[in-house]
C-alpha cells in the first residue's frame, strides 16, 4: 500500500503535465498499477484485521469509500464544468495529491495483517498485532481470549493445508484445485456481477442523463444526488446485512435491480423528447443507485473477502478483481455506443439489455451463492470441504473439533 501510494504521487505528475493524448494515456496506464493494489489489498486487509462480528461492516465500508470518492469526483468535475482552459482537467488530477499524505500516514501507523503473519509462522508478531487491535491492556481474561484467537488462526491455516494437501508455496493454479475451485468461482462471479448488473448506468450517469434529455448542469446535479443516495444506501446496508445476511440481501438486490432496469427500458419507450420521461428515467436511476448501494454493491465486498480460504485469499481476490476489470473494460467499449446518438442510440432502452443479463445473474446467485454471515474462516473451510449446497450453508451445523489436523513444525 505504501509503495503504491508513493508511485501514484509520481504518476499523477504525468497526468497533470500531459501535453497530448498519448502522454495522458501512458499516465493513466501507469496509474492503473497502484489503483489495482488499492482495489485488492484493501478488501483482503479489511477481512483479516477485525473479528467475525465486525467483518461485514469493515468490508462493506470499502464500497462506501468508493461511493464517497465518486461523489467528490463528480463534485470537482461539476465545479470545473464551465472552465474552458487547461485547468479544467488539471485541477481534478492535481486534487488527487491531497489524499496521498493521509494514505501514507494511515499505512505507516496501521498494523500488518495478523493472518499474513500467522501464515508465515510469525506467531509472536501476530500476537502483538492482535493485542494492539483488541486493545486488551494486560487484562487476564482478555489475554486468554487473545490466545484463543491466535490458536484458532493457527488451527485454521494448518487445517487448510492439511485438507487440500498443498505445498508450502501457493500459486494461482491452486485457486482452481480441490475446494478452492468452487470458492474461486463464487468470488469471481460475485465481483463480476457488479459490472454486469447495469451498474455502468452509474458510471456513465452524467452522460446518460444528457442523452435522456437533461441539460449538462442538471445532469451533473443528478449525478451528485445519485452518489449521495449511494452513501445513504451503503450505511443502510449495514442494518439490512445484520438482519438478513449476505446471501438473502444479495439475491433480493438482484431481483430489485432487474425490476428497476425493466422500468427504465419501458419508460424510455415514451416520447424521447418528453421532459416527464427524462425526469422519470433520472428518478429511476436514483432508485437503482440506492438499491445497488444497499445490496449488491457493498455486500459484494463482504462475500469476496470471506469466501476464499485464508491461504489463497489474496490470490483469489486478485483473480476476482481482474475478472471484474475485464468486464468493466468491455463496458467501457459498449456502453458509450449504447448511449451515443451517433452510434447505437439505445438511450434508456439499454435497461432491457442489462435487465436480461441480471435475470441470469439472479438465477446463478440463487443456486450457487452461499451464506457466510457469522461463520469463522475455519467453519467455512469445513462447509466447503463437505460440499454443502449453497442454499444449506446457513442452517448446517459445524463442529470444528471433527476435523483433525497435523500441525507443522
Amino acid at each position: 500500500m505504501a509503495g503504491a501510494a508513493v508511485s501514484l504521487v509520481a504518476f499523477i505528475f504525468i497526468l497533470f503535465f500531459a501535453p497530448n493524448l498519448p502522454t495522458l494515456l501512458v499516465g493513466e496506464i501507469l496509474c492503473g498499477v497502484p489503483w489495482g493494489v488499492f482495489q485488492t489489498v484493501t478488501t483482503a486487509y479489511a477481512a483479516e484485521v477485525c473479528p467475525v462480528a465486525l467483518r461485514g461492516y469493515l468490508t462493506t465500508y470499502v464500497n462506501l469509500c468508493w461511493v464517497i470518492g465518486q461523489f467528490i469526483a463528480t463534485g470537482v468535475l461539476r465545479g470545473c464544468l464551465h472552465r474552458d482552459d487547461e485547468w479544467s482537467y488539471r485541477i481534478p488530477f492535481a486534487l488527487q495529491w491531497l489524499w496521498l499524505p493521509f494514505i501514507l500516514a494511515t499505512v505507516w501507523f496501521g498494523p500488518e495483517s495478523p493472518w499474513w503473519l500467522v501464515r508465515r509462522g510469525k506467531k509472536d508478531e501476530a500476537r502483538k498485532v492482535l493485542d494492539r487491535l483488541h486493545n486488551t491492556a494486560g487484562e487476564k481474561e482478555a489475554q486468554a481470549r487473545l490466545d484463543n484467537t491466535l490458536e484458532m488462526m493457527v488451527y485454521t491455516c494448518e487445517m487448510e493445508k492439511d485438507l487440500a494437501a498443498r505445498q508450502s508455496t501457493h500459486s494461482f493454479a491452486d485457486c482452481f484445485k480441490s475446494t478452492d475451485l468452487r470458492r474461486t468461482e463464487i468470488t469471481c462471479v460475485t465481483w463480476a456481477i457488479q459490472a454486469l448488473c447495469g451498474s455502468s448506468f452509474m458510471g456513465y450517469s452524467t452522460y446518460f442523463y444528457q442523452q435522456a434529455g437533461l441539460d449538462v448542469s442538471q445532469s451533473f446535479n443528478m449525478s451528485l444526488g445519485q452518489y449521495a443516495f449511494g452513501v445513504v444506501g451503503t450505511i443502510f446496508s449495514w442494518v439490512l446485512m445484520t438482519r438478513f445476511g449476505r446471501r438473502s440481501l444479495y439475491i433480493a438486490g438482484l431481483f430489485a435491480l432487474t425490476l428497476t432496469l425493466f422500468a427504465v427500458g419501458f419508460t424510455s419507450l415514451a416520447d424521447s423528447d418528453s421532459a416527464a420521461a427524462s425526469w422519470a428515467i433520472g428518478s429511476l436511476l436514483l432508485v437503482f443507485t440506492f438499491t445497488y448501494d444497499c445490496t449488491v454493491g457493498p455486500v459484494c465486498y463482504s462475500i469476496v473477502a470471506e469466501i476464499p480460504s485464508t491461504q489463497m485469499r489474496a490470490k483469489t481476490i486478485v483473480l476476482a478483481r481482474n475478472v471484474y476489470n475485464v468486464f468493466m473494460i468491455l463496458n467501457g467499449v459498449i456502453v458509450p455506443r449504447m448511449l451515443n446518438p451517433t452510434a447505437w442510440d439505445w438511450k434508456g432502452k439499454t435497461g432491457f439489455f442489462w435487465a436480461a443479463i441480471t435475470v441470469v445473474l439472479f438465477i446463478w446467485a440463487y443456486f450457487r451463492l452461499p451464506e457466510s454471515k457469522g461463520r469463522t474462516f475455519a467453519e467455512l473451510d469445513i462447509l466447503f470441504e463437505k460440499k454443502v449446497g449453497a442454499r444449506h450453508f446457513k442452517d448446517t451445523e459445524v463442529s470444528i473439533g471433527d476435523v483433525q489436523v497435523r500441525p507443522t513444525e
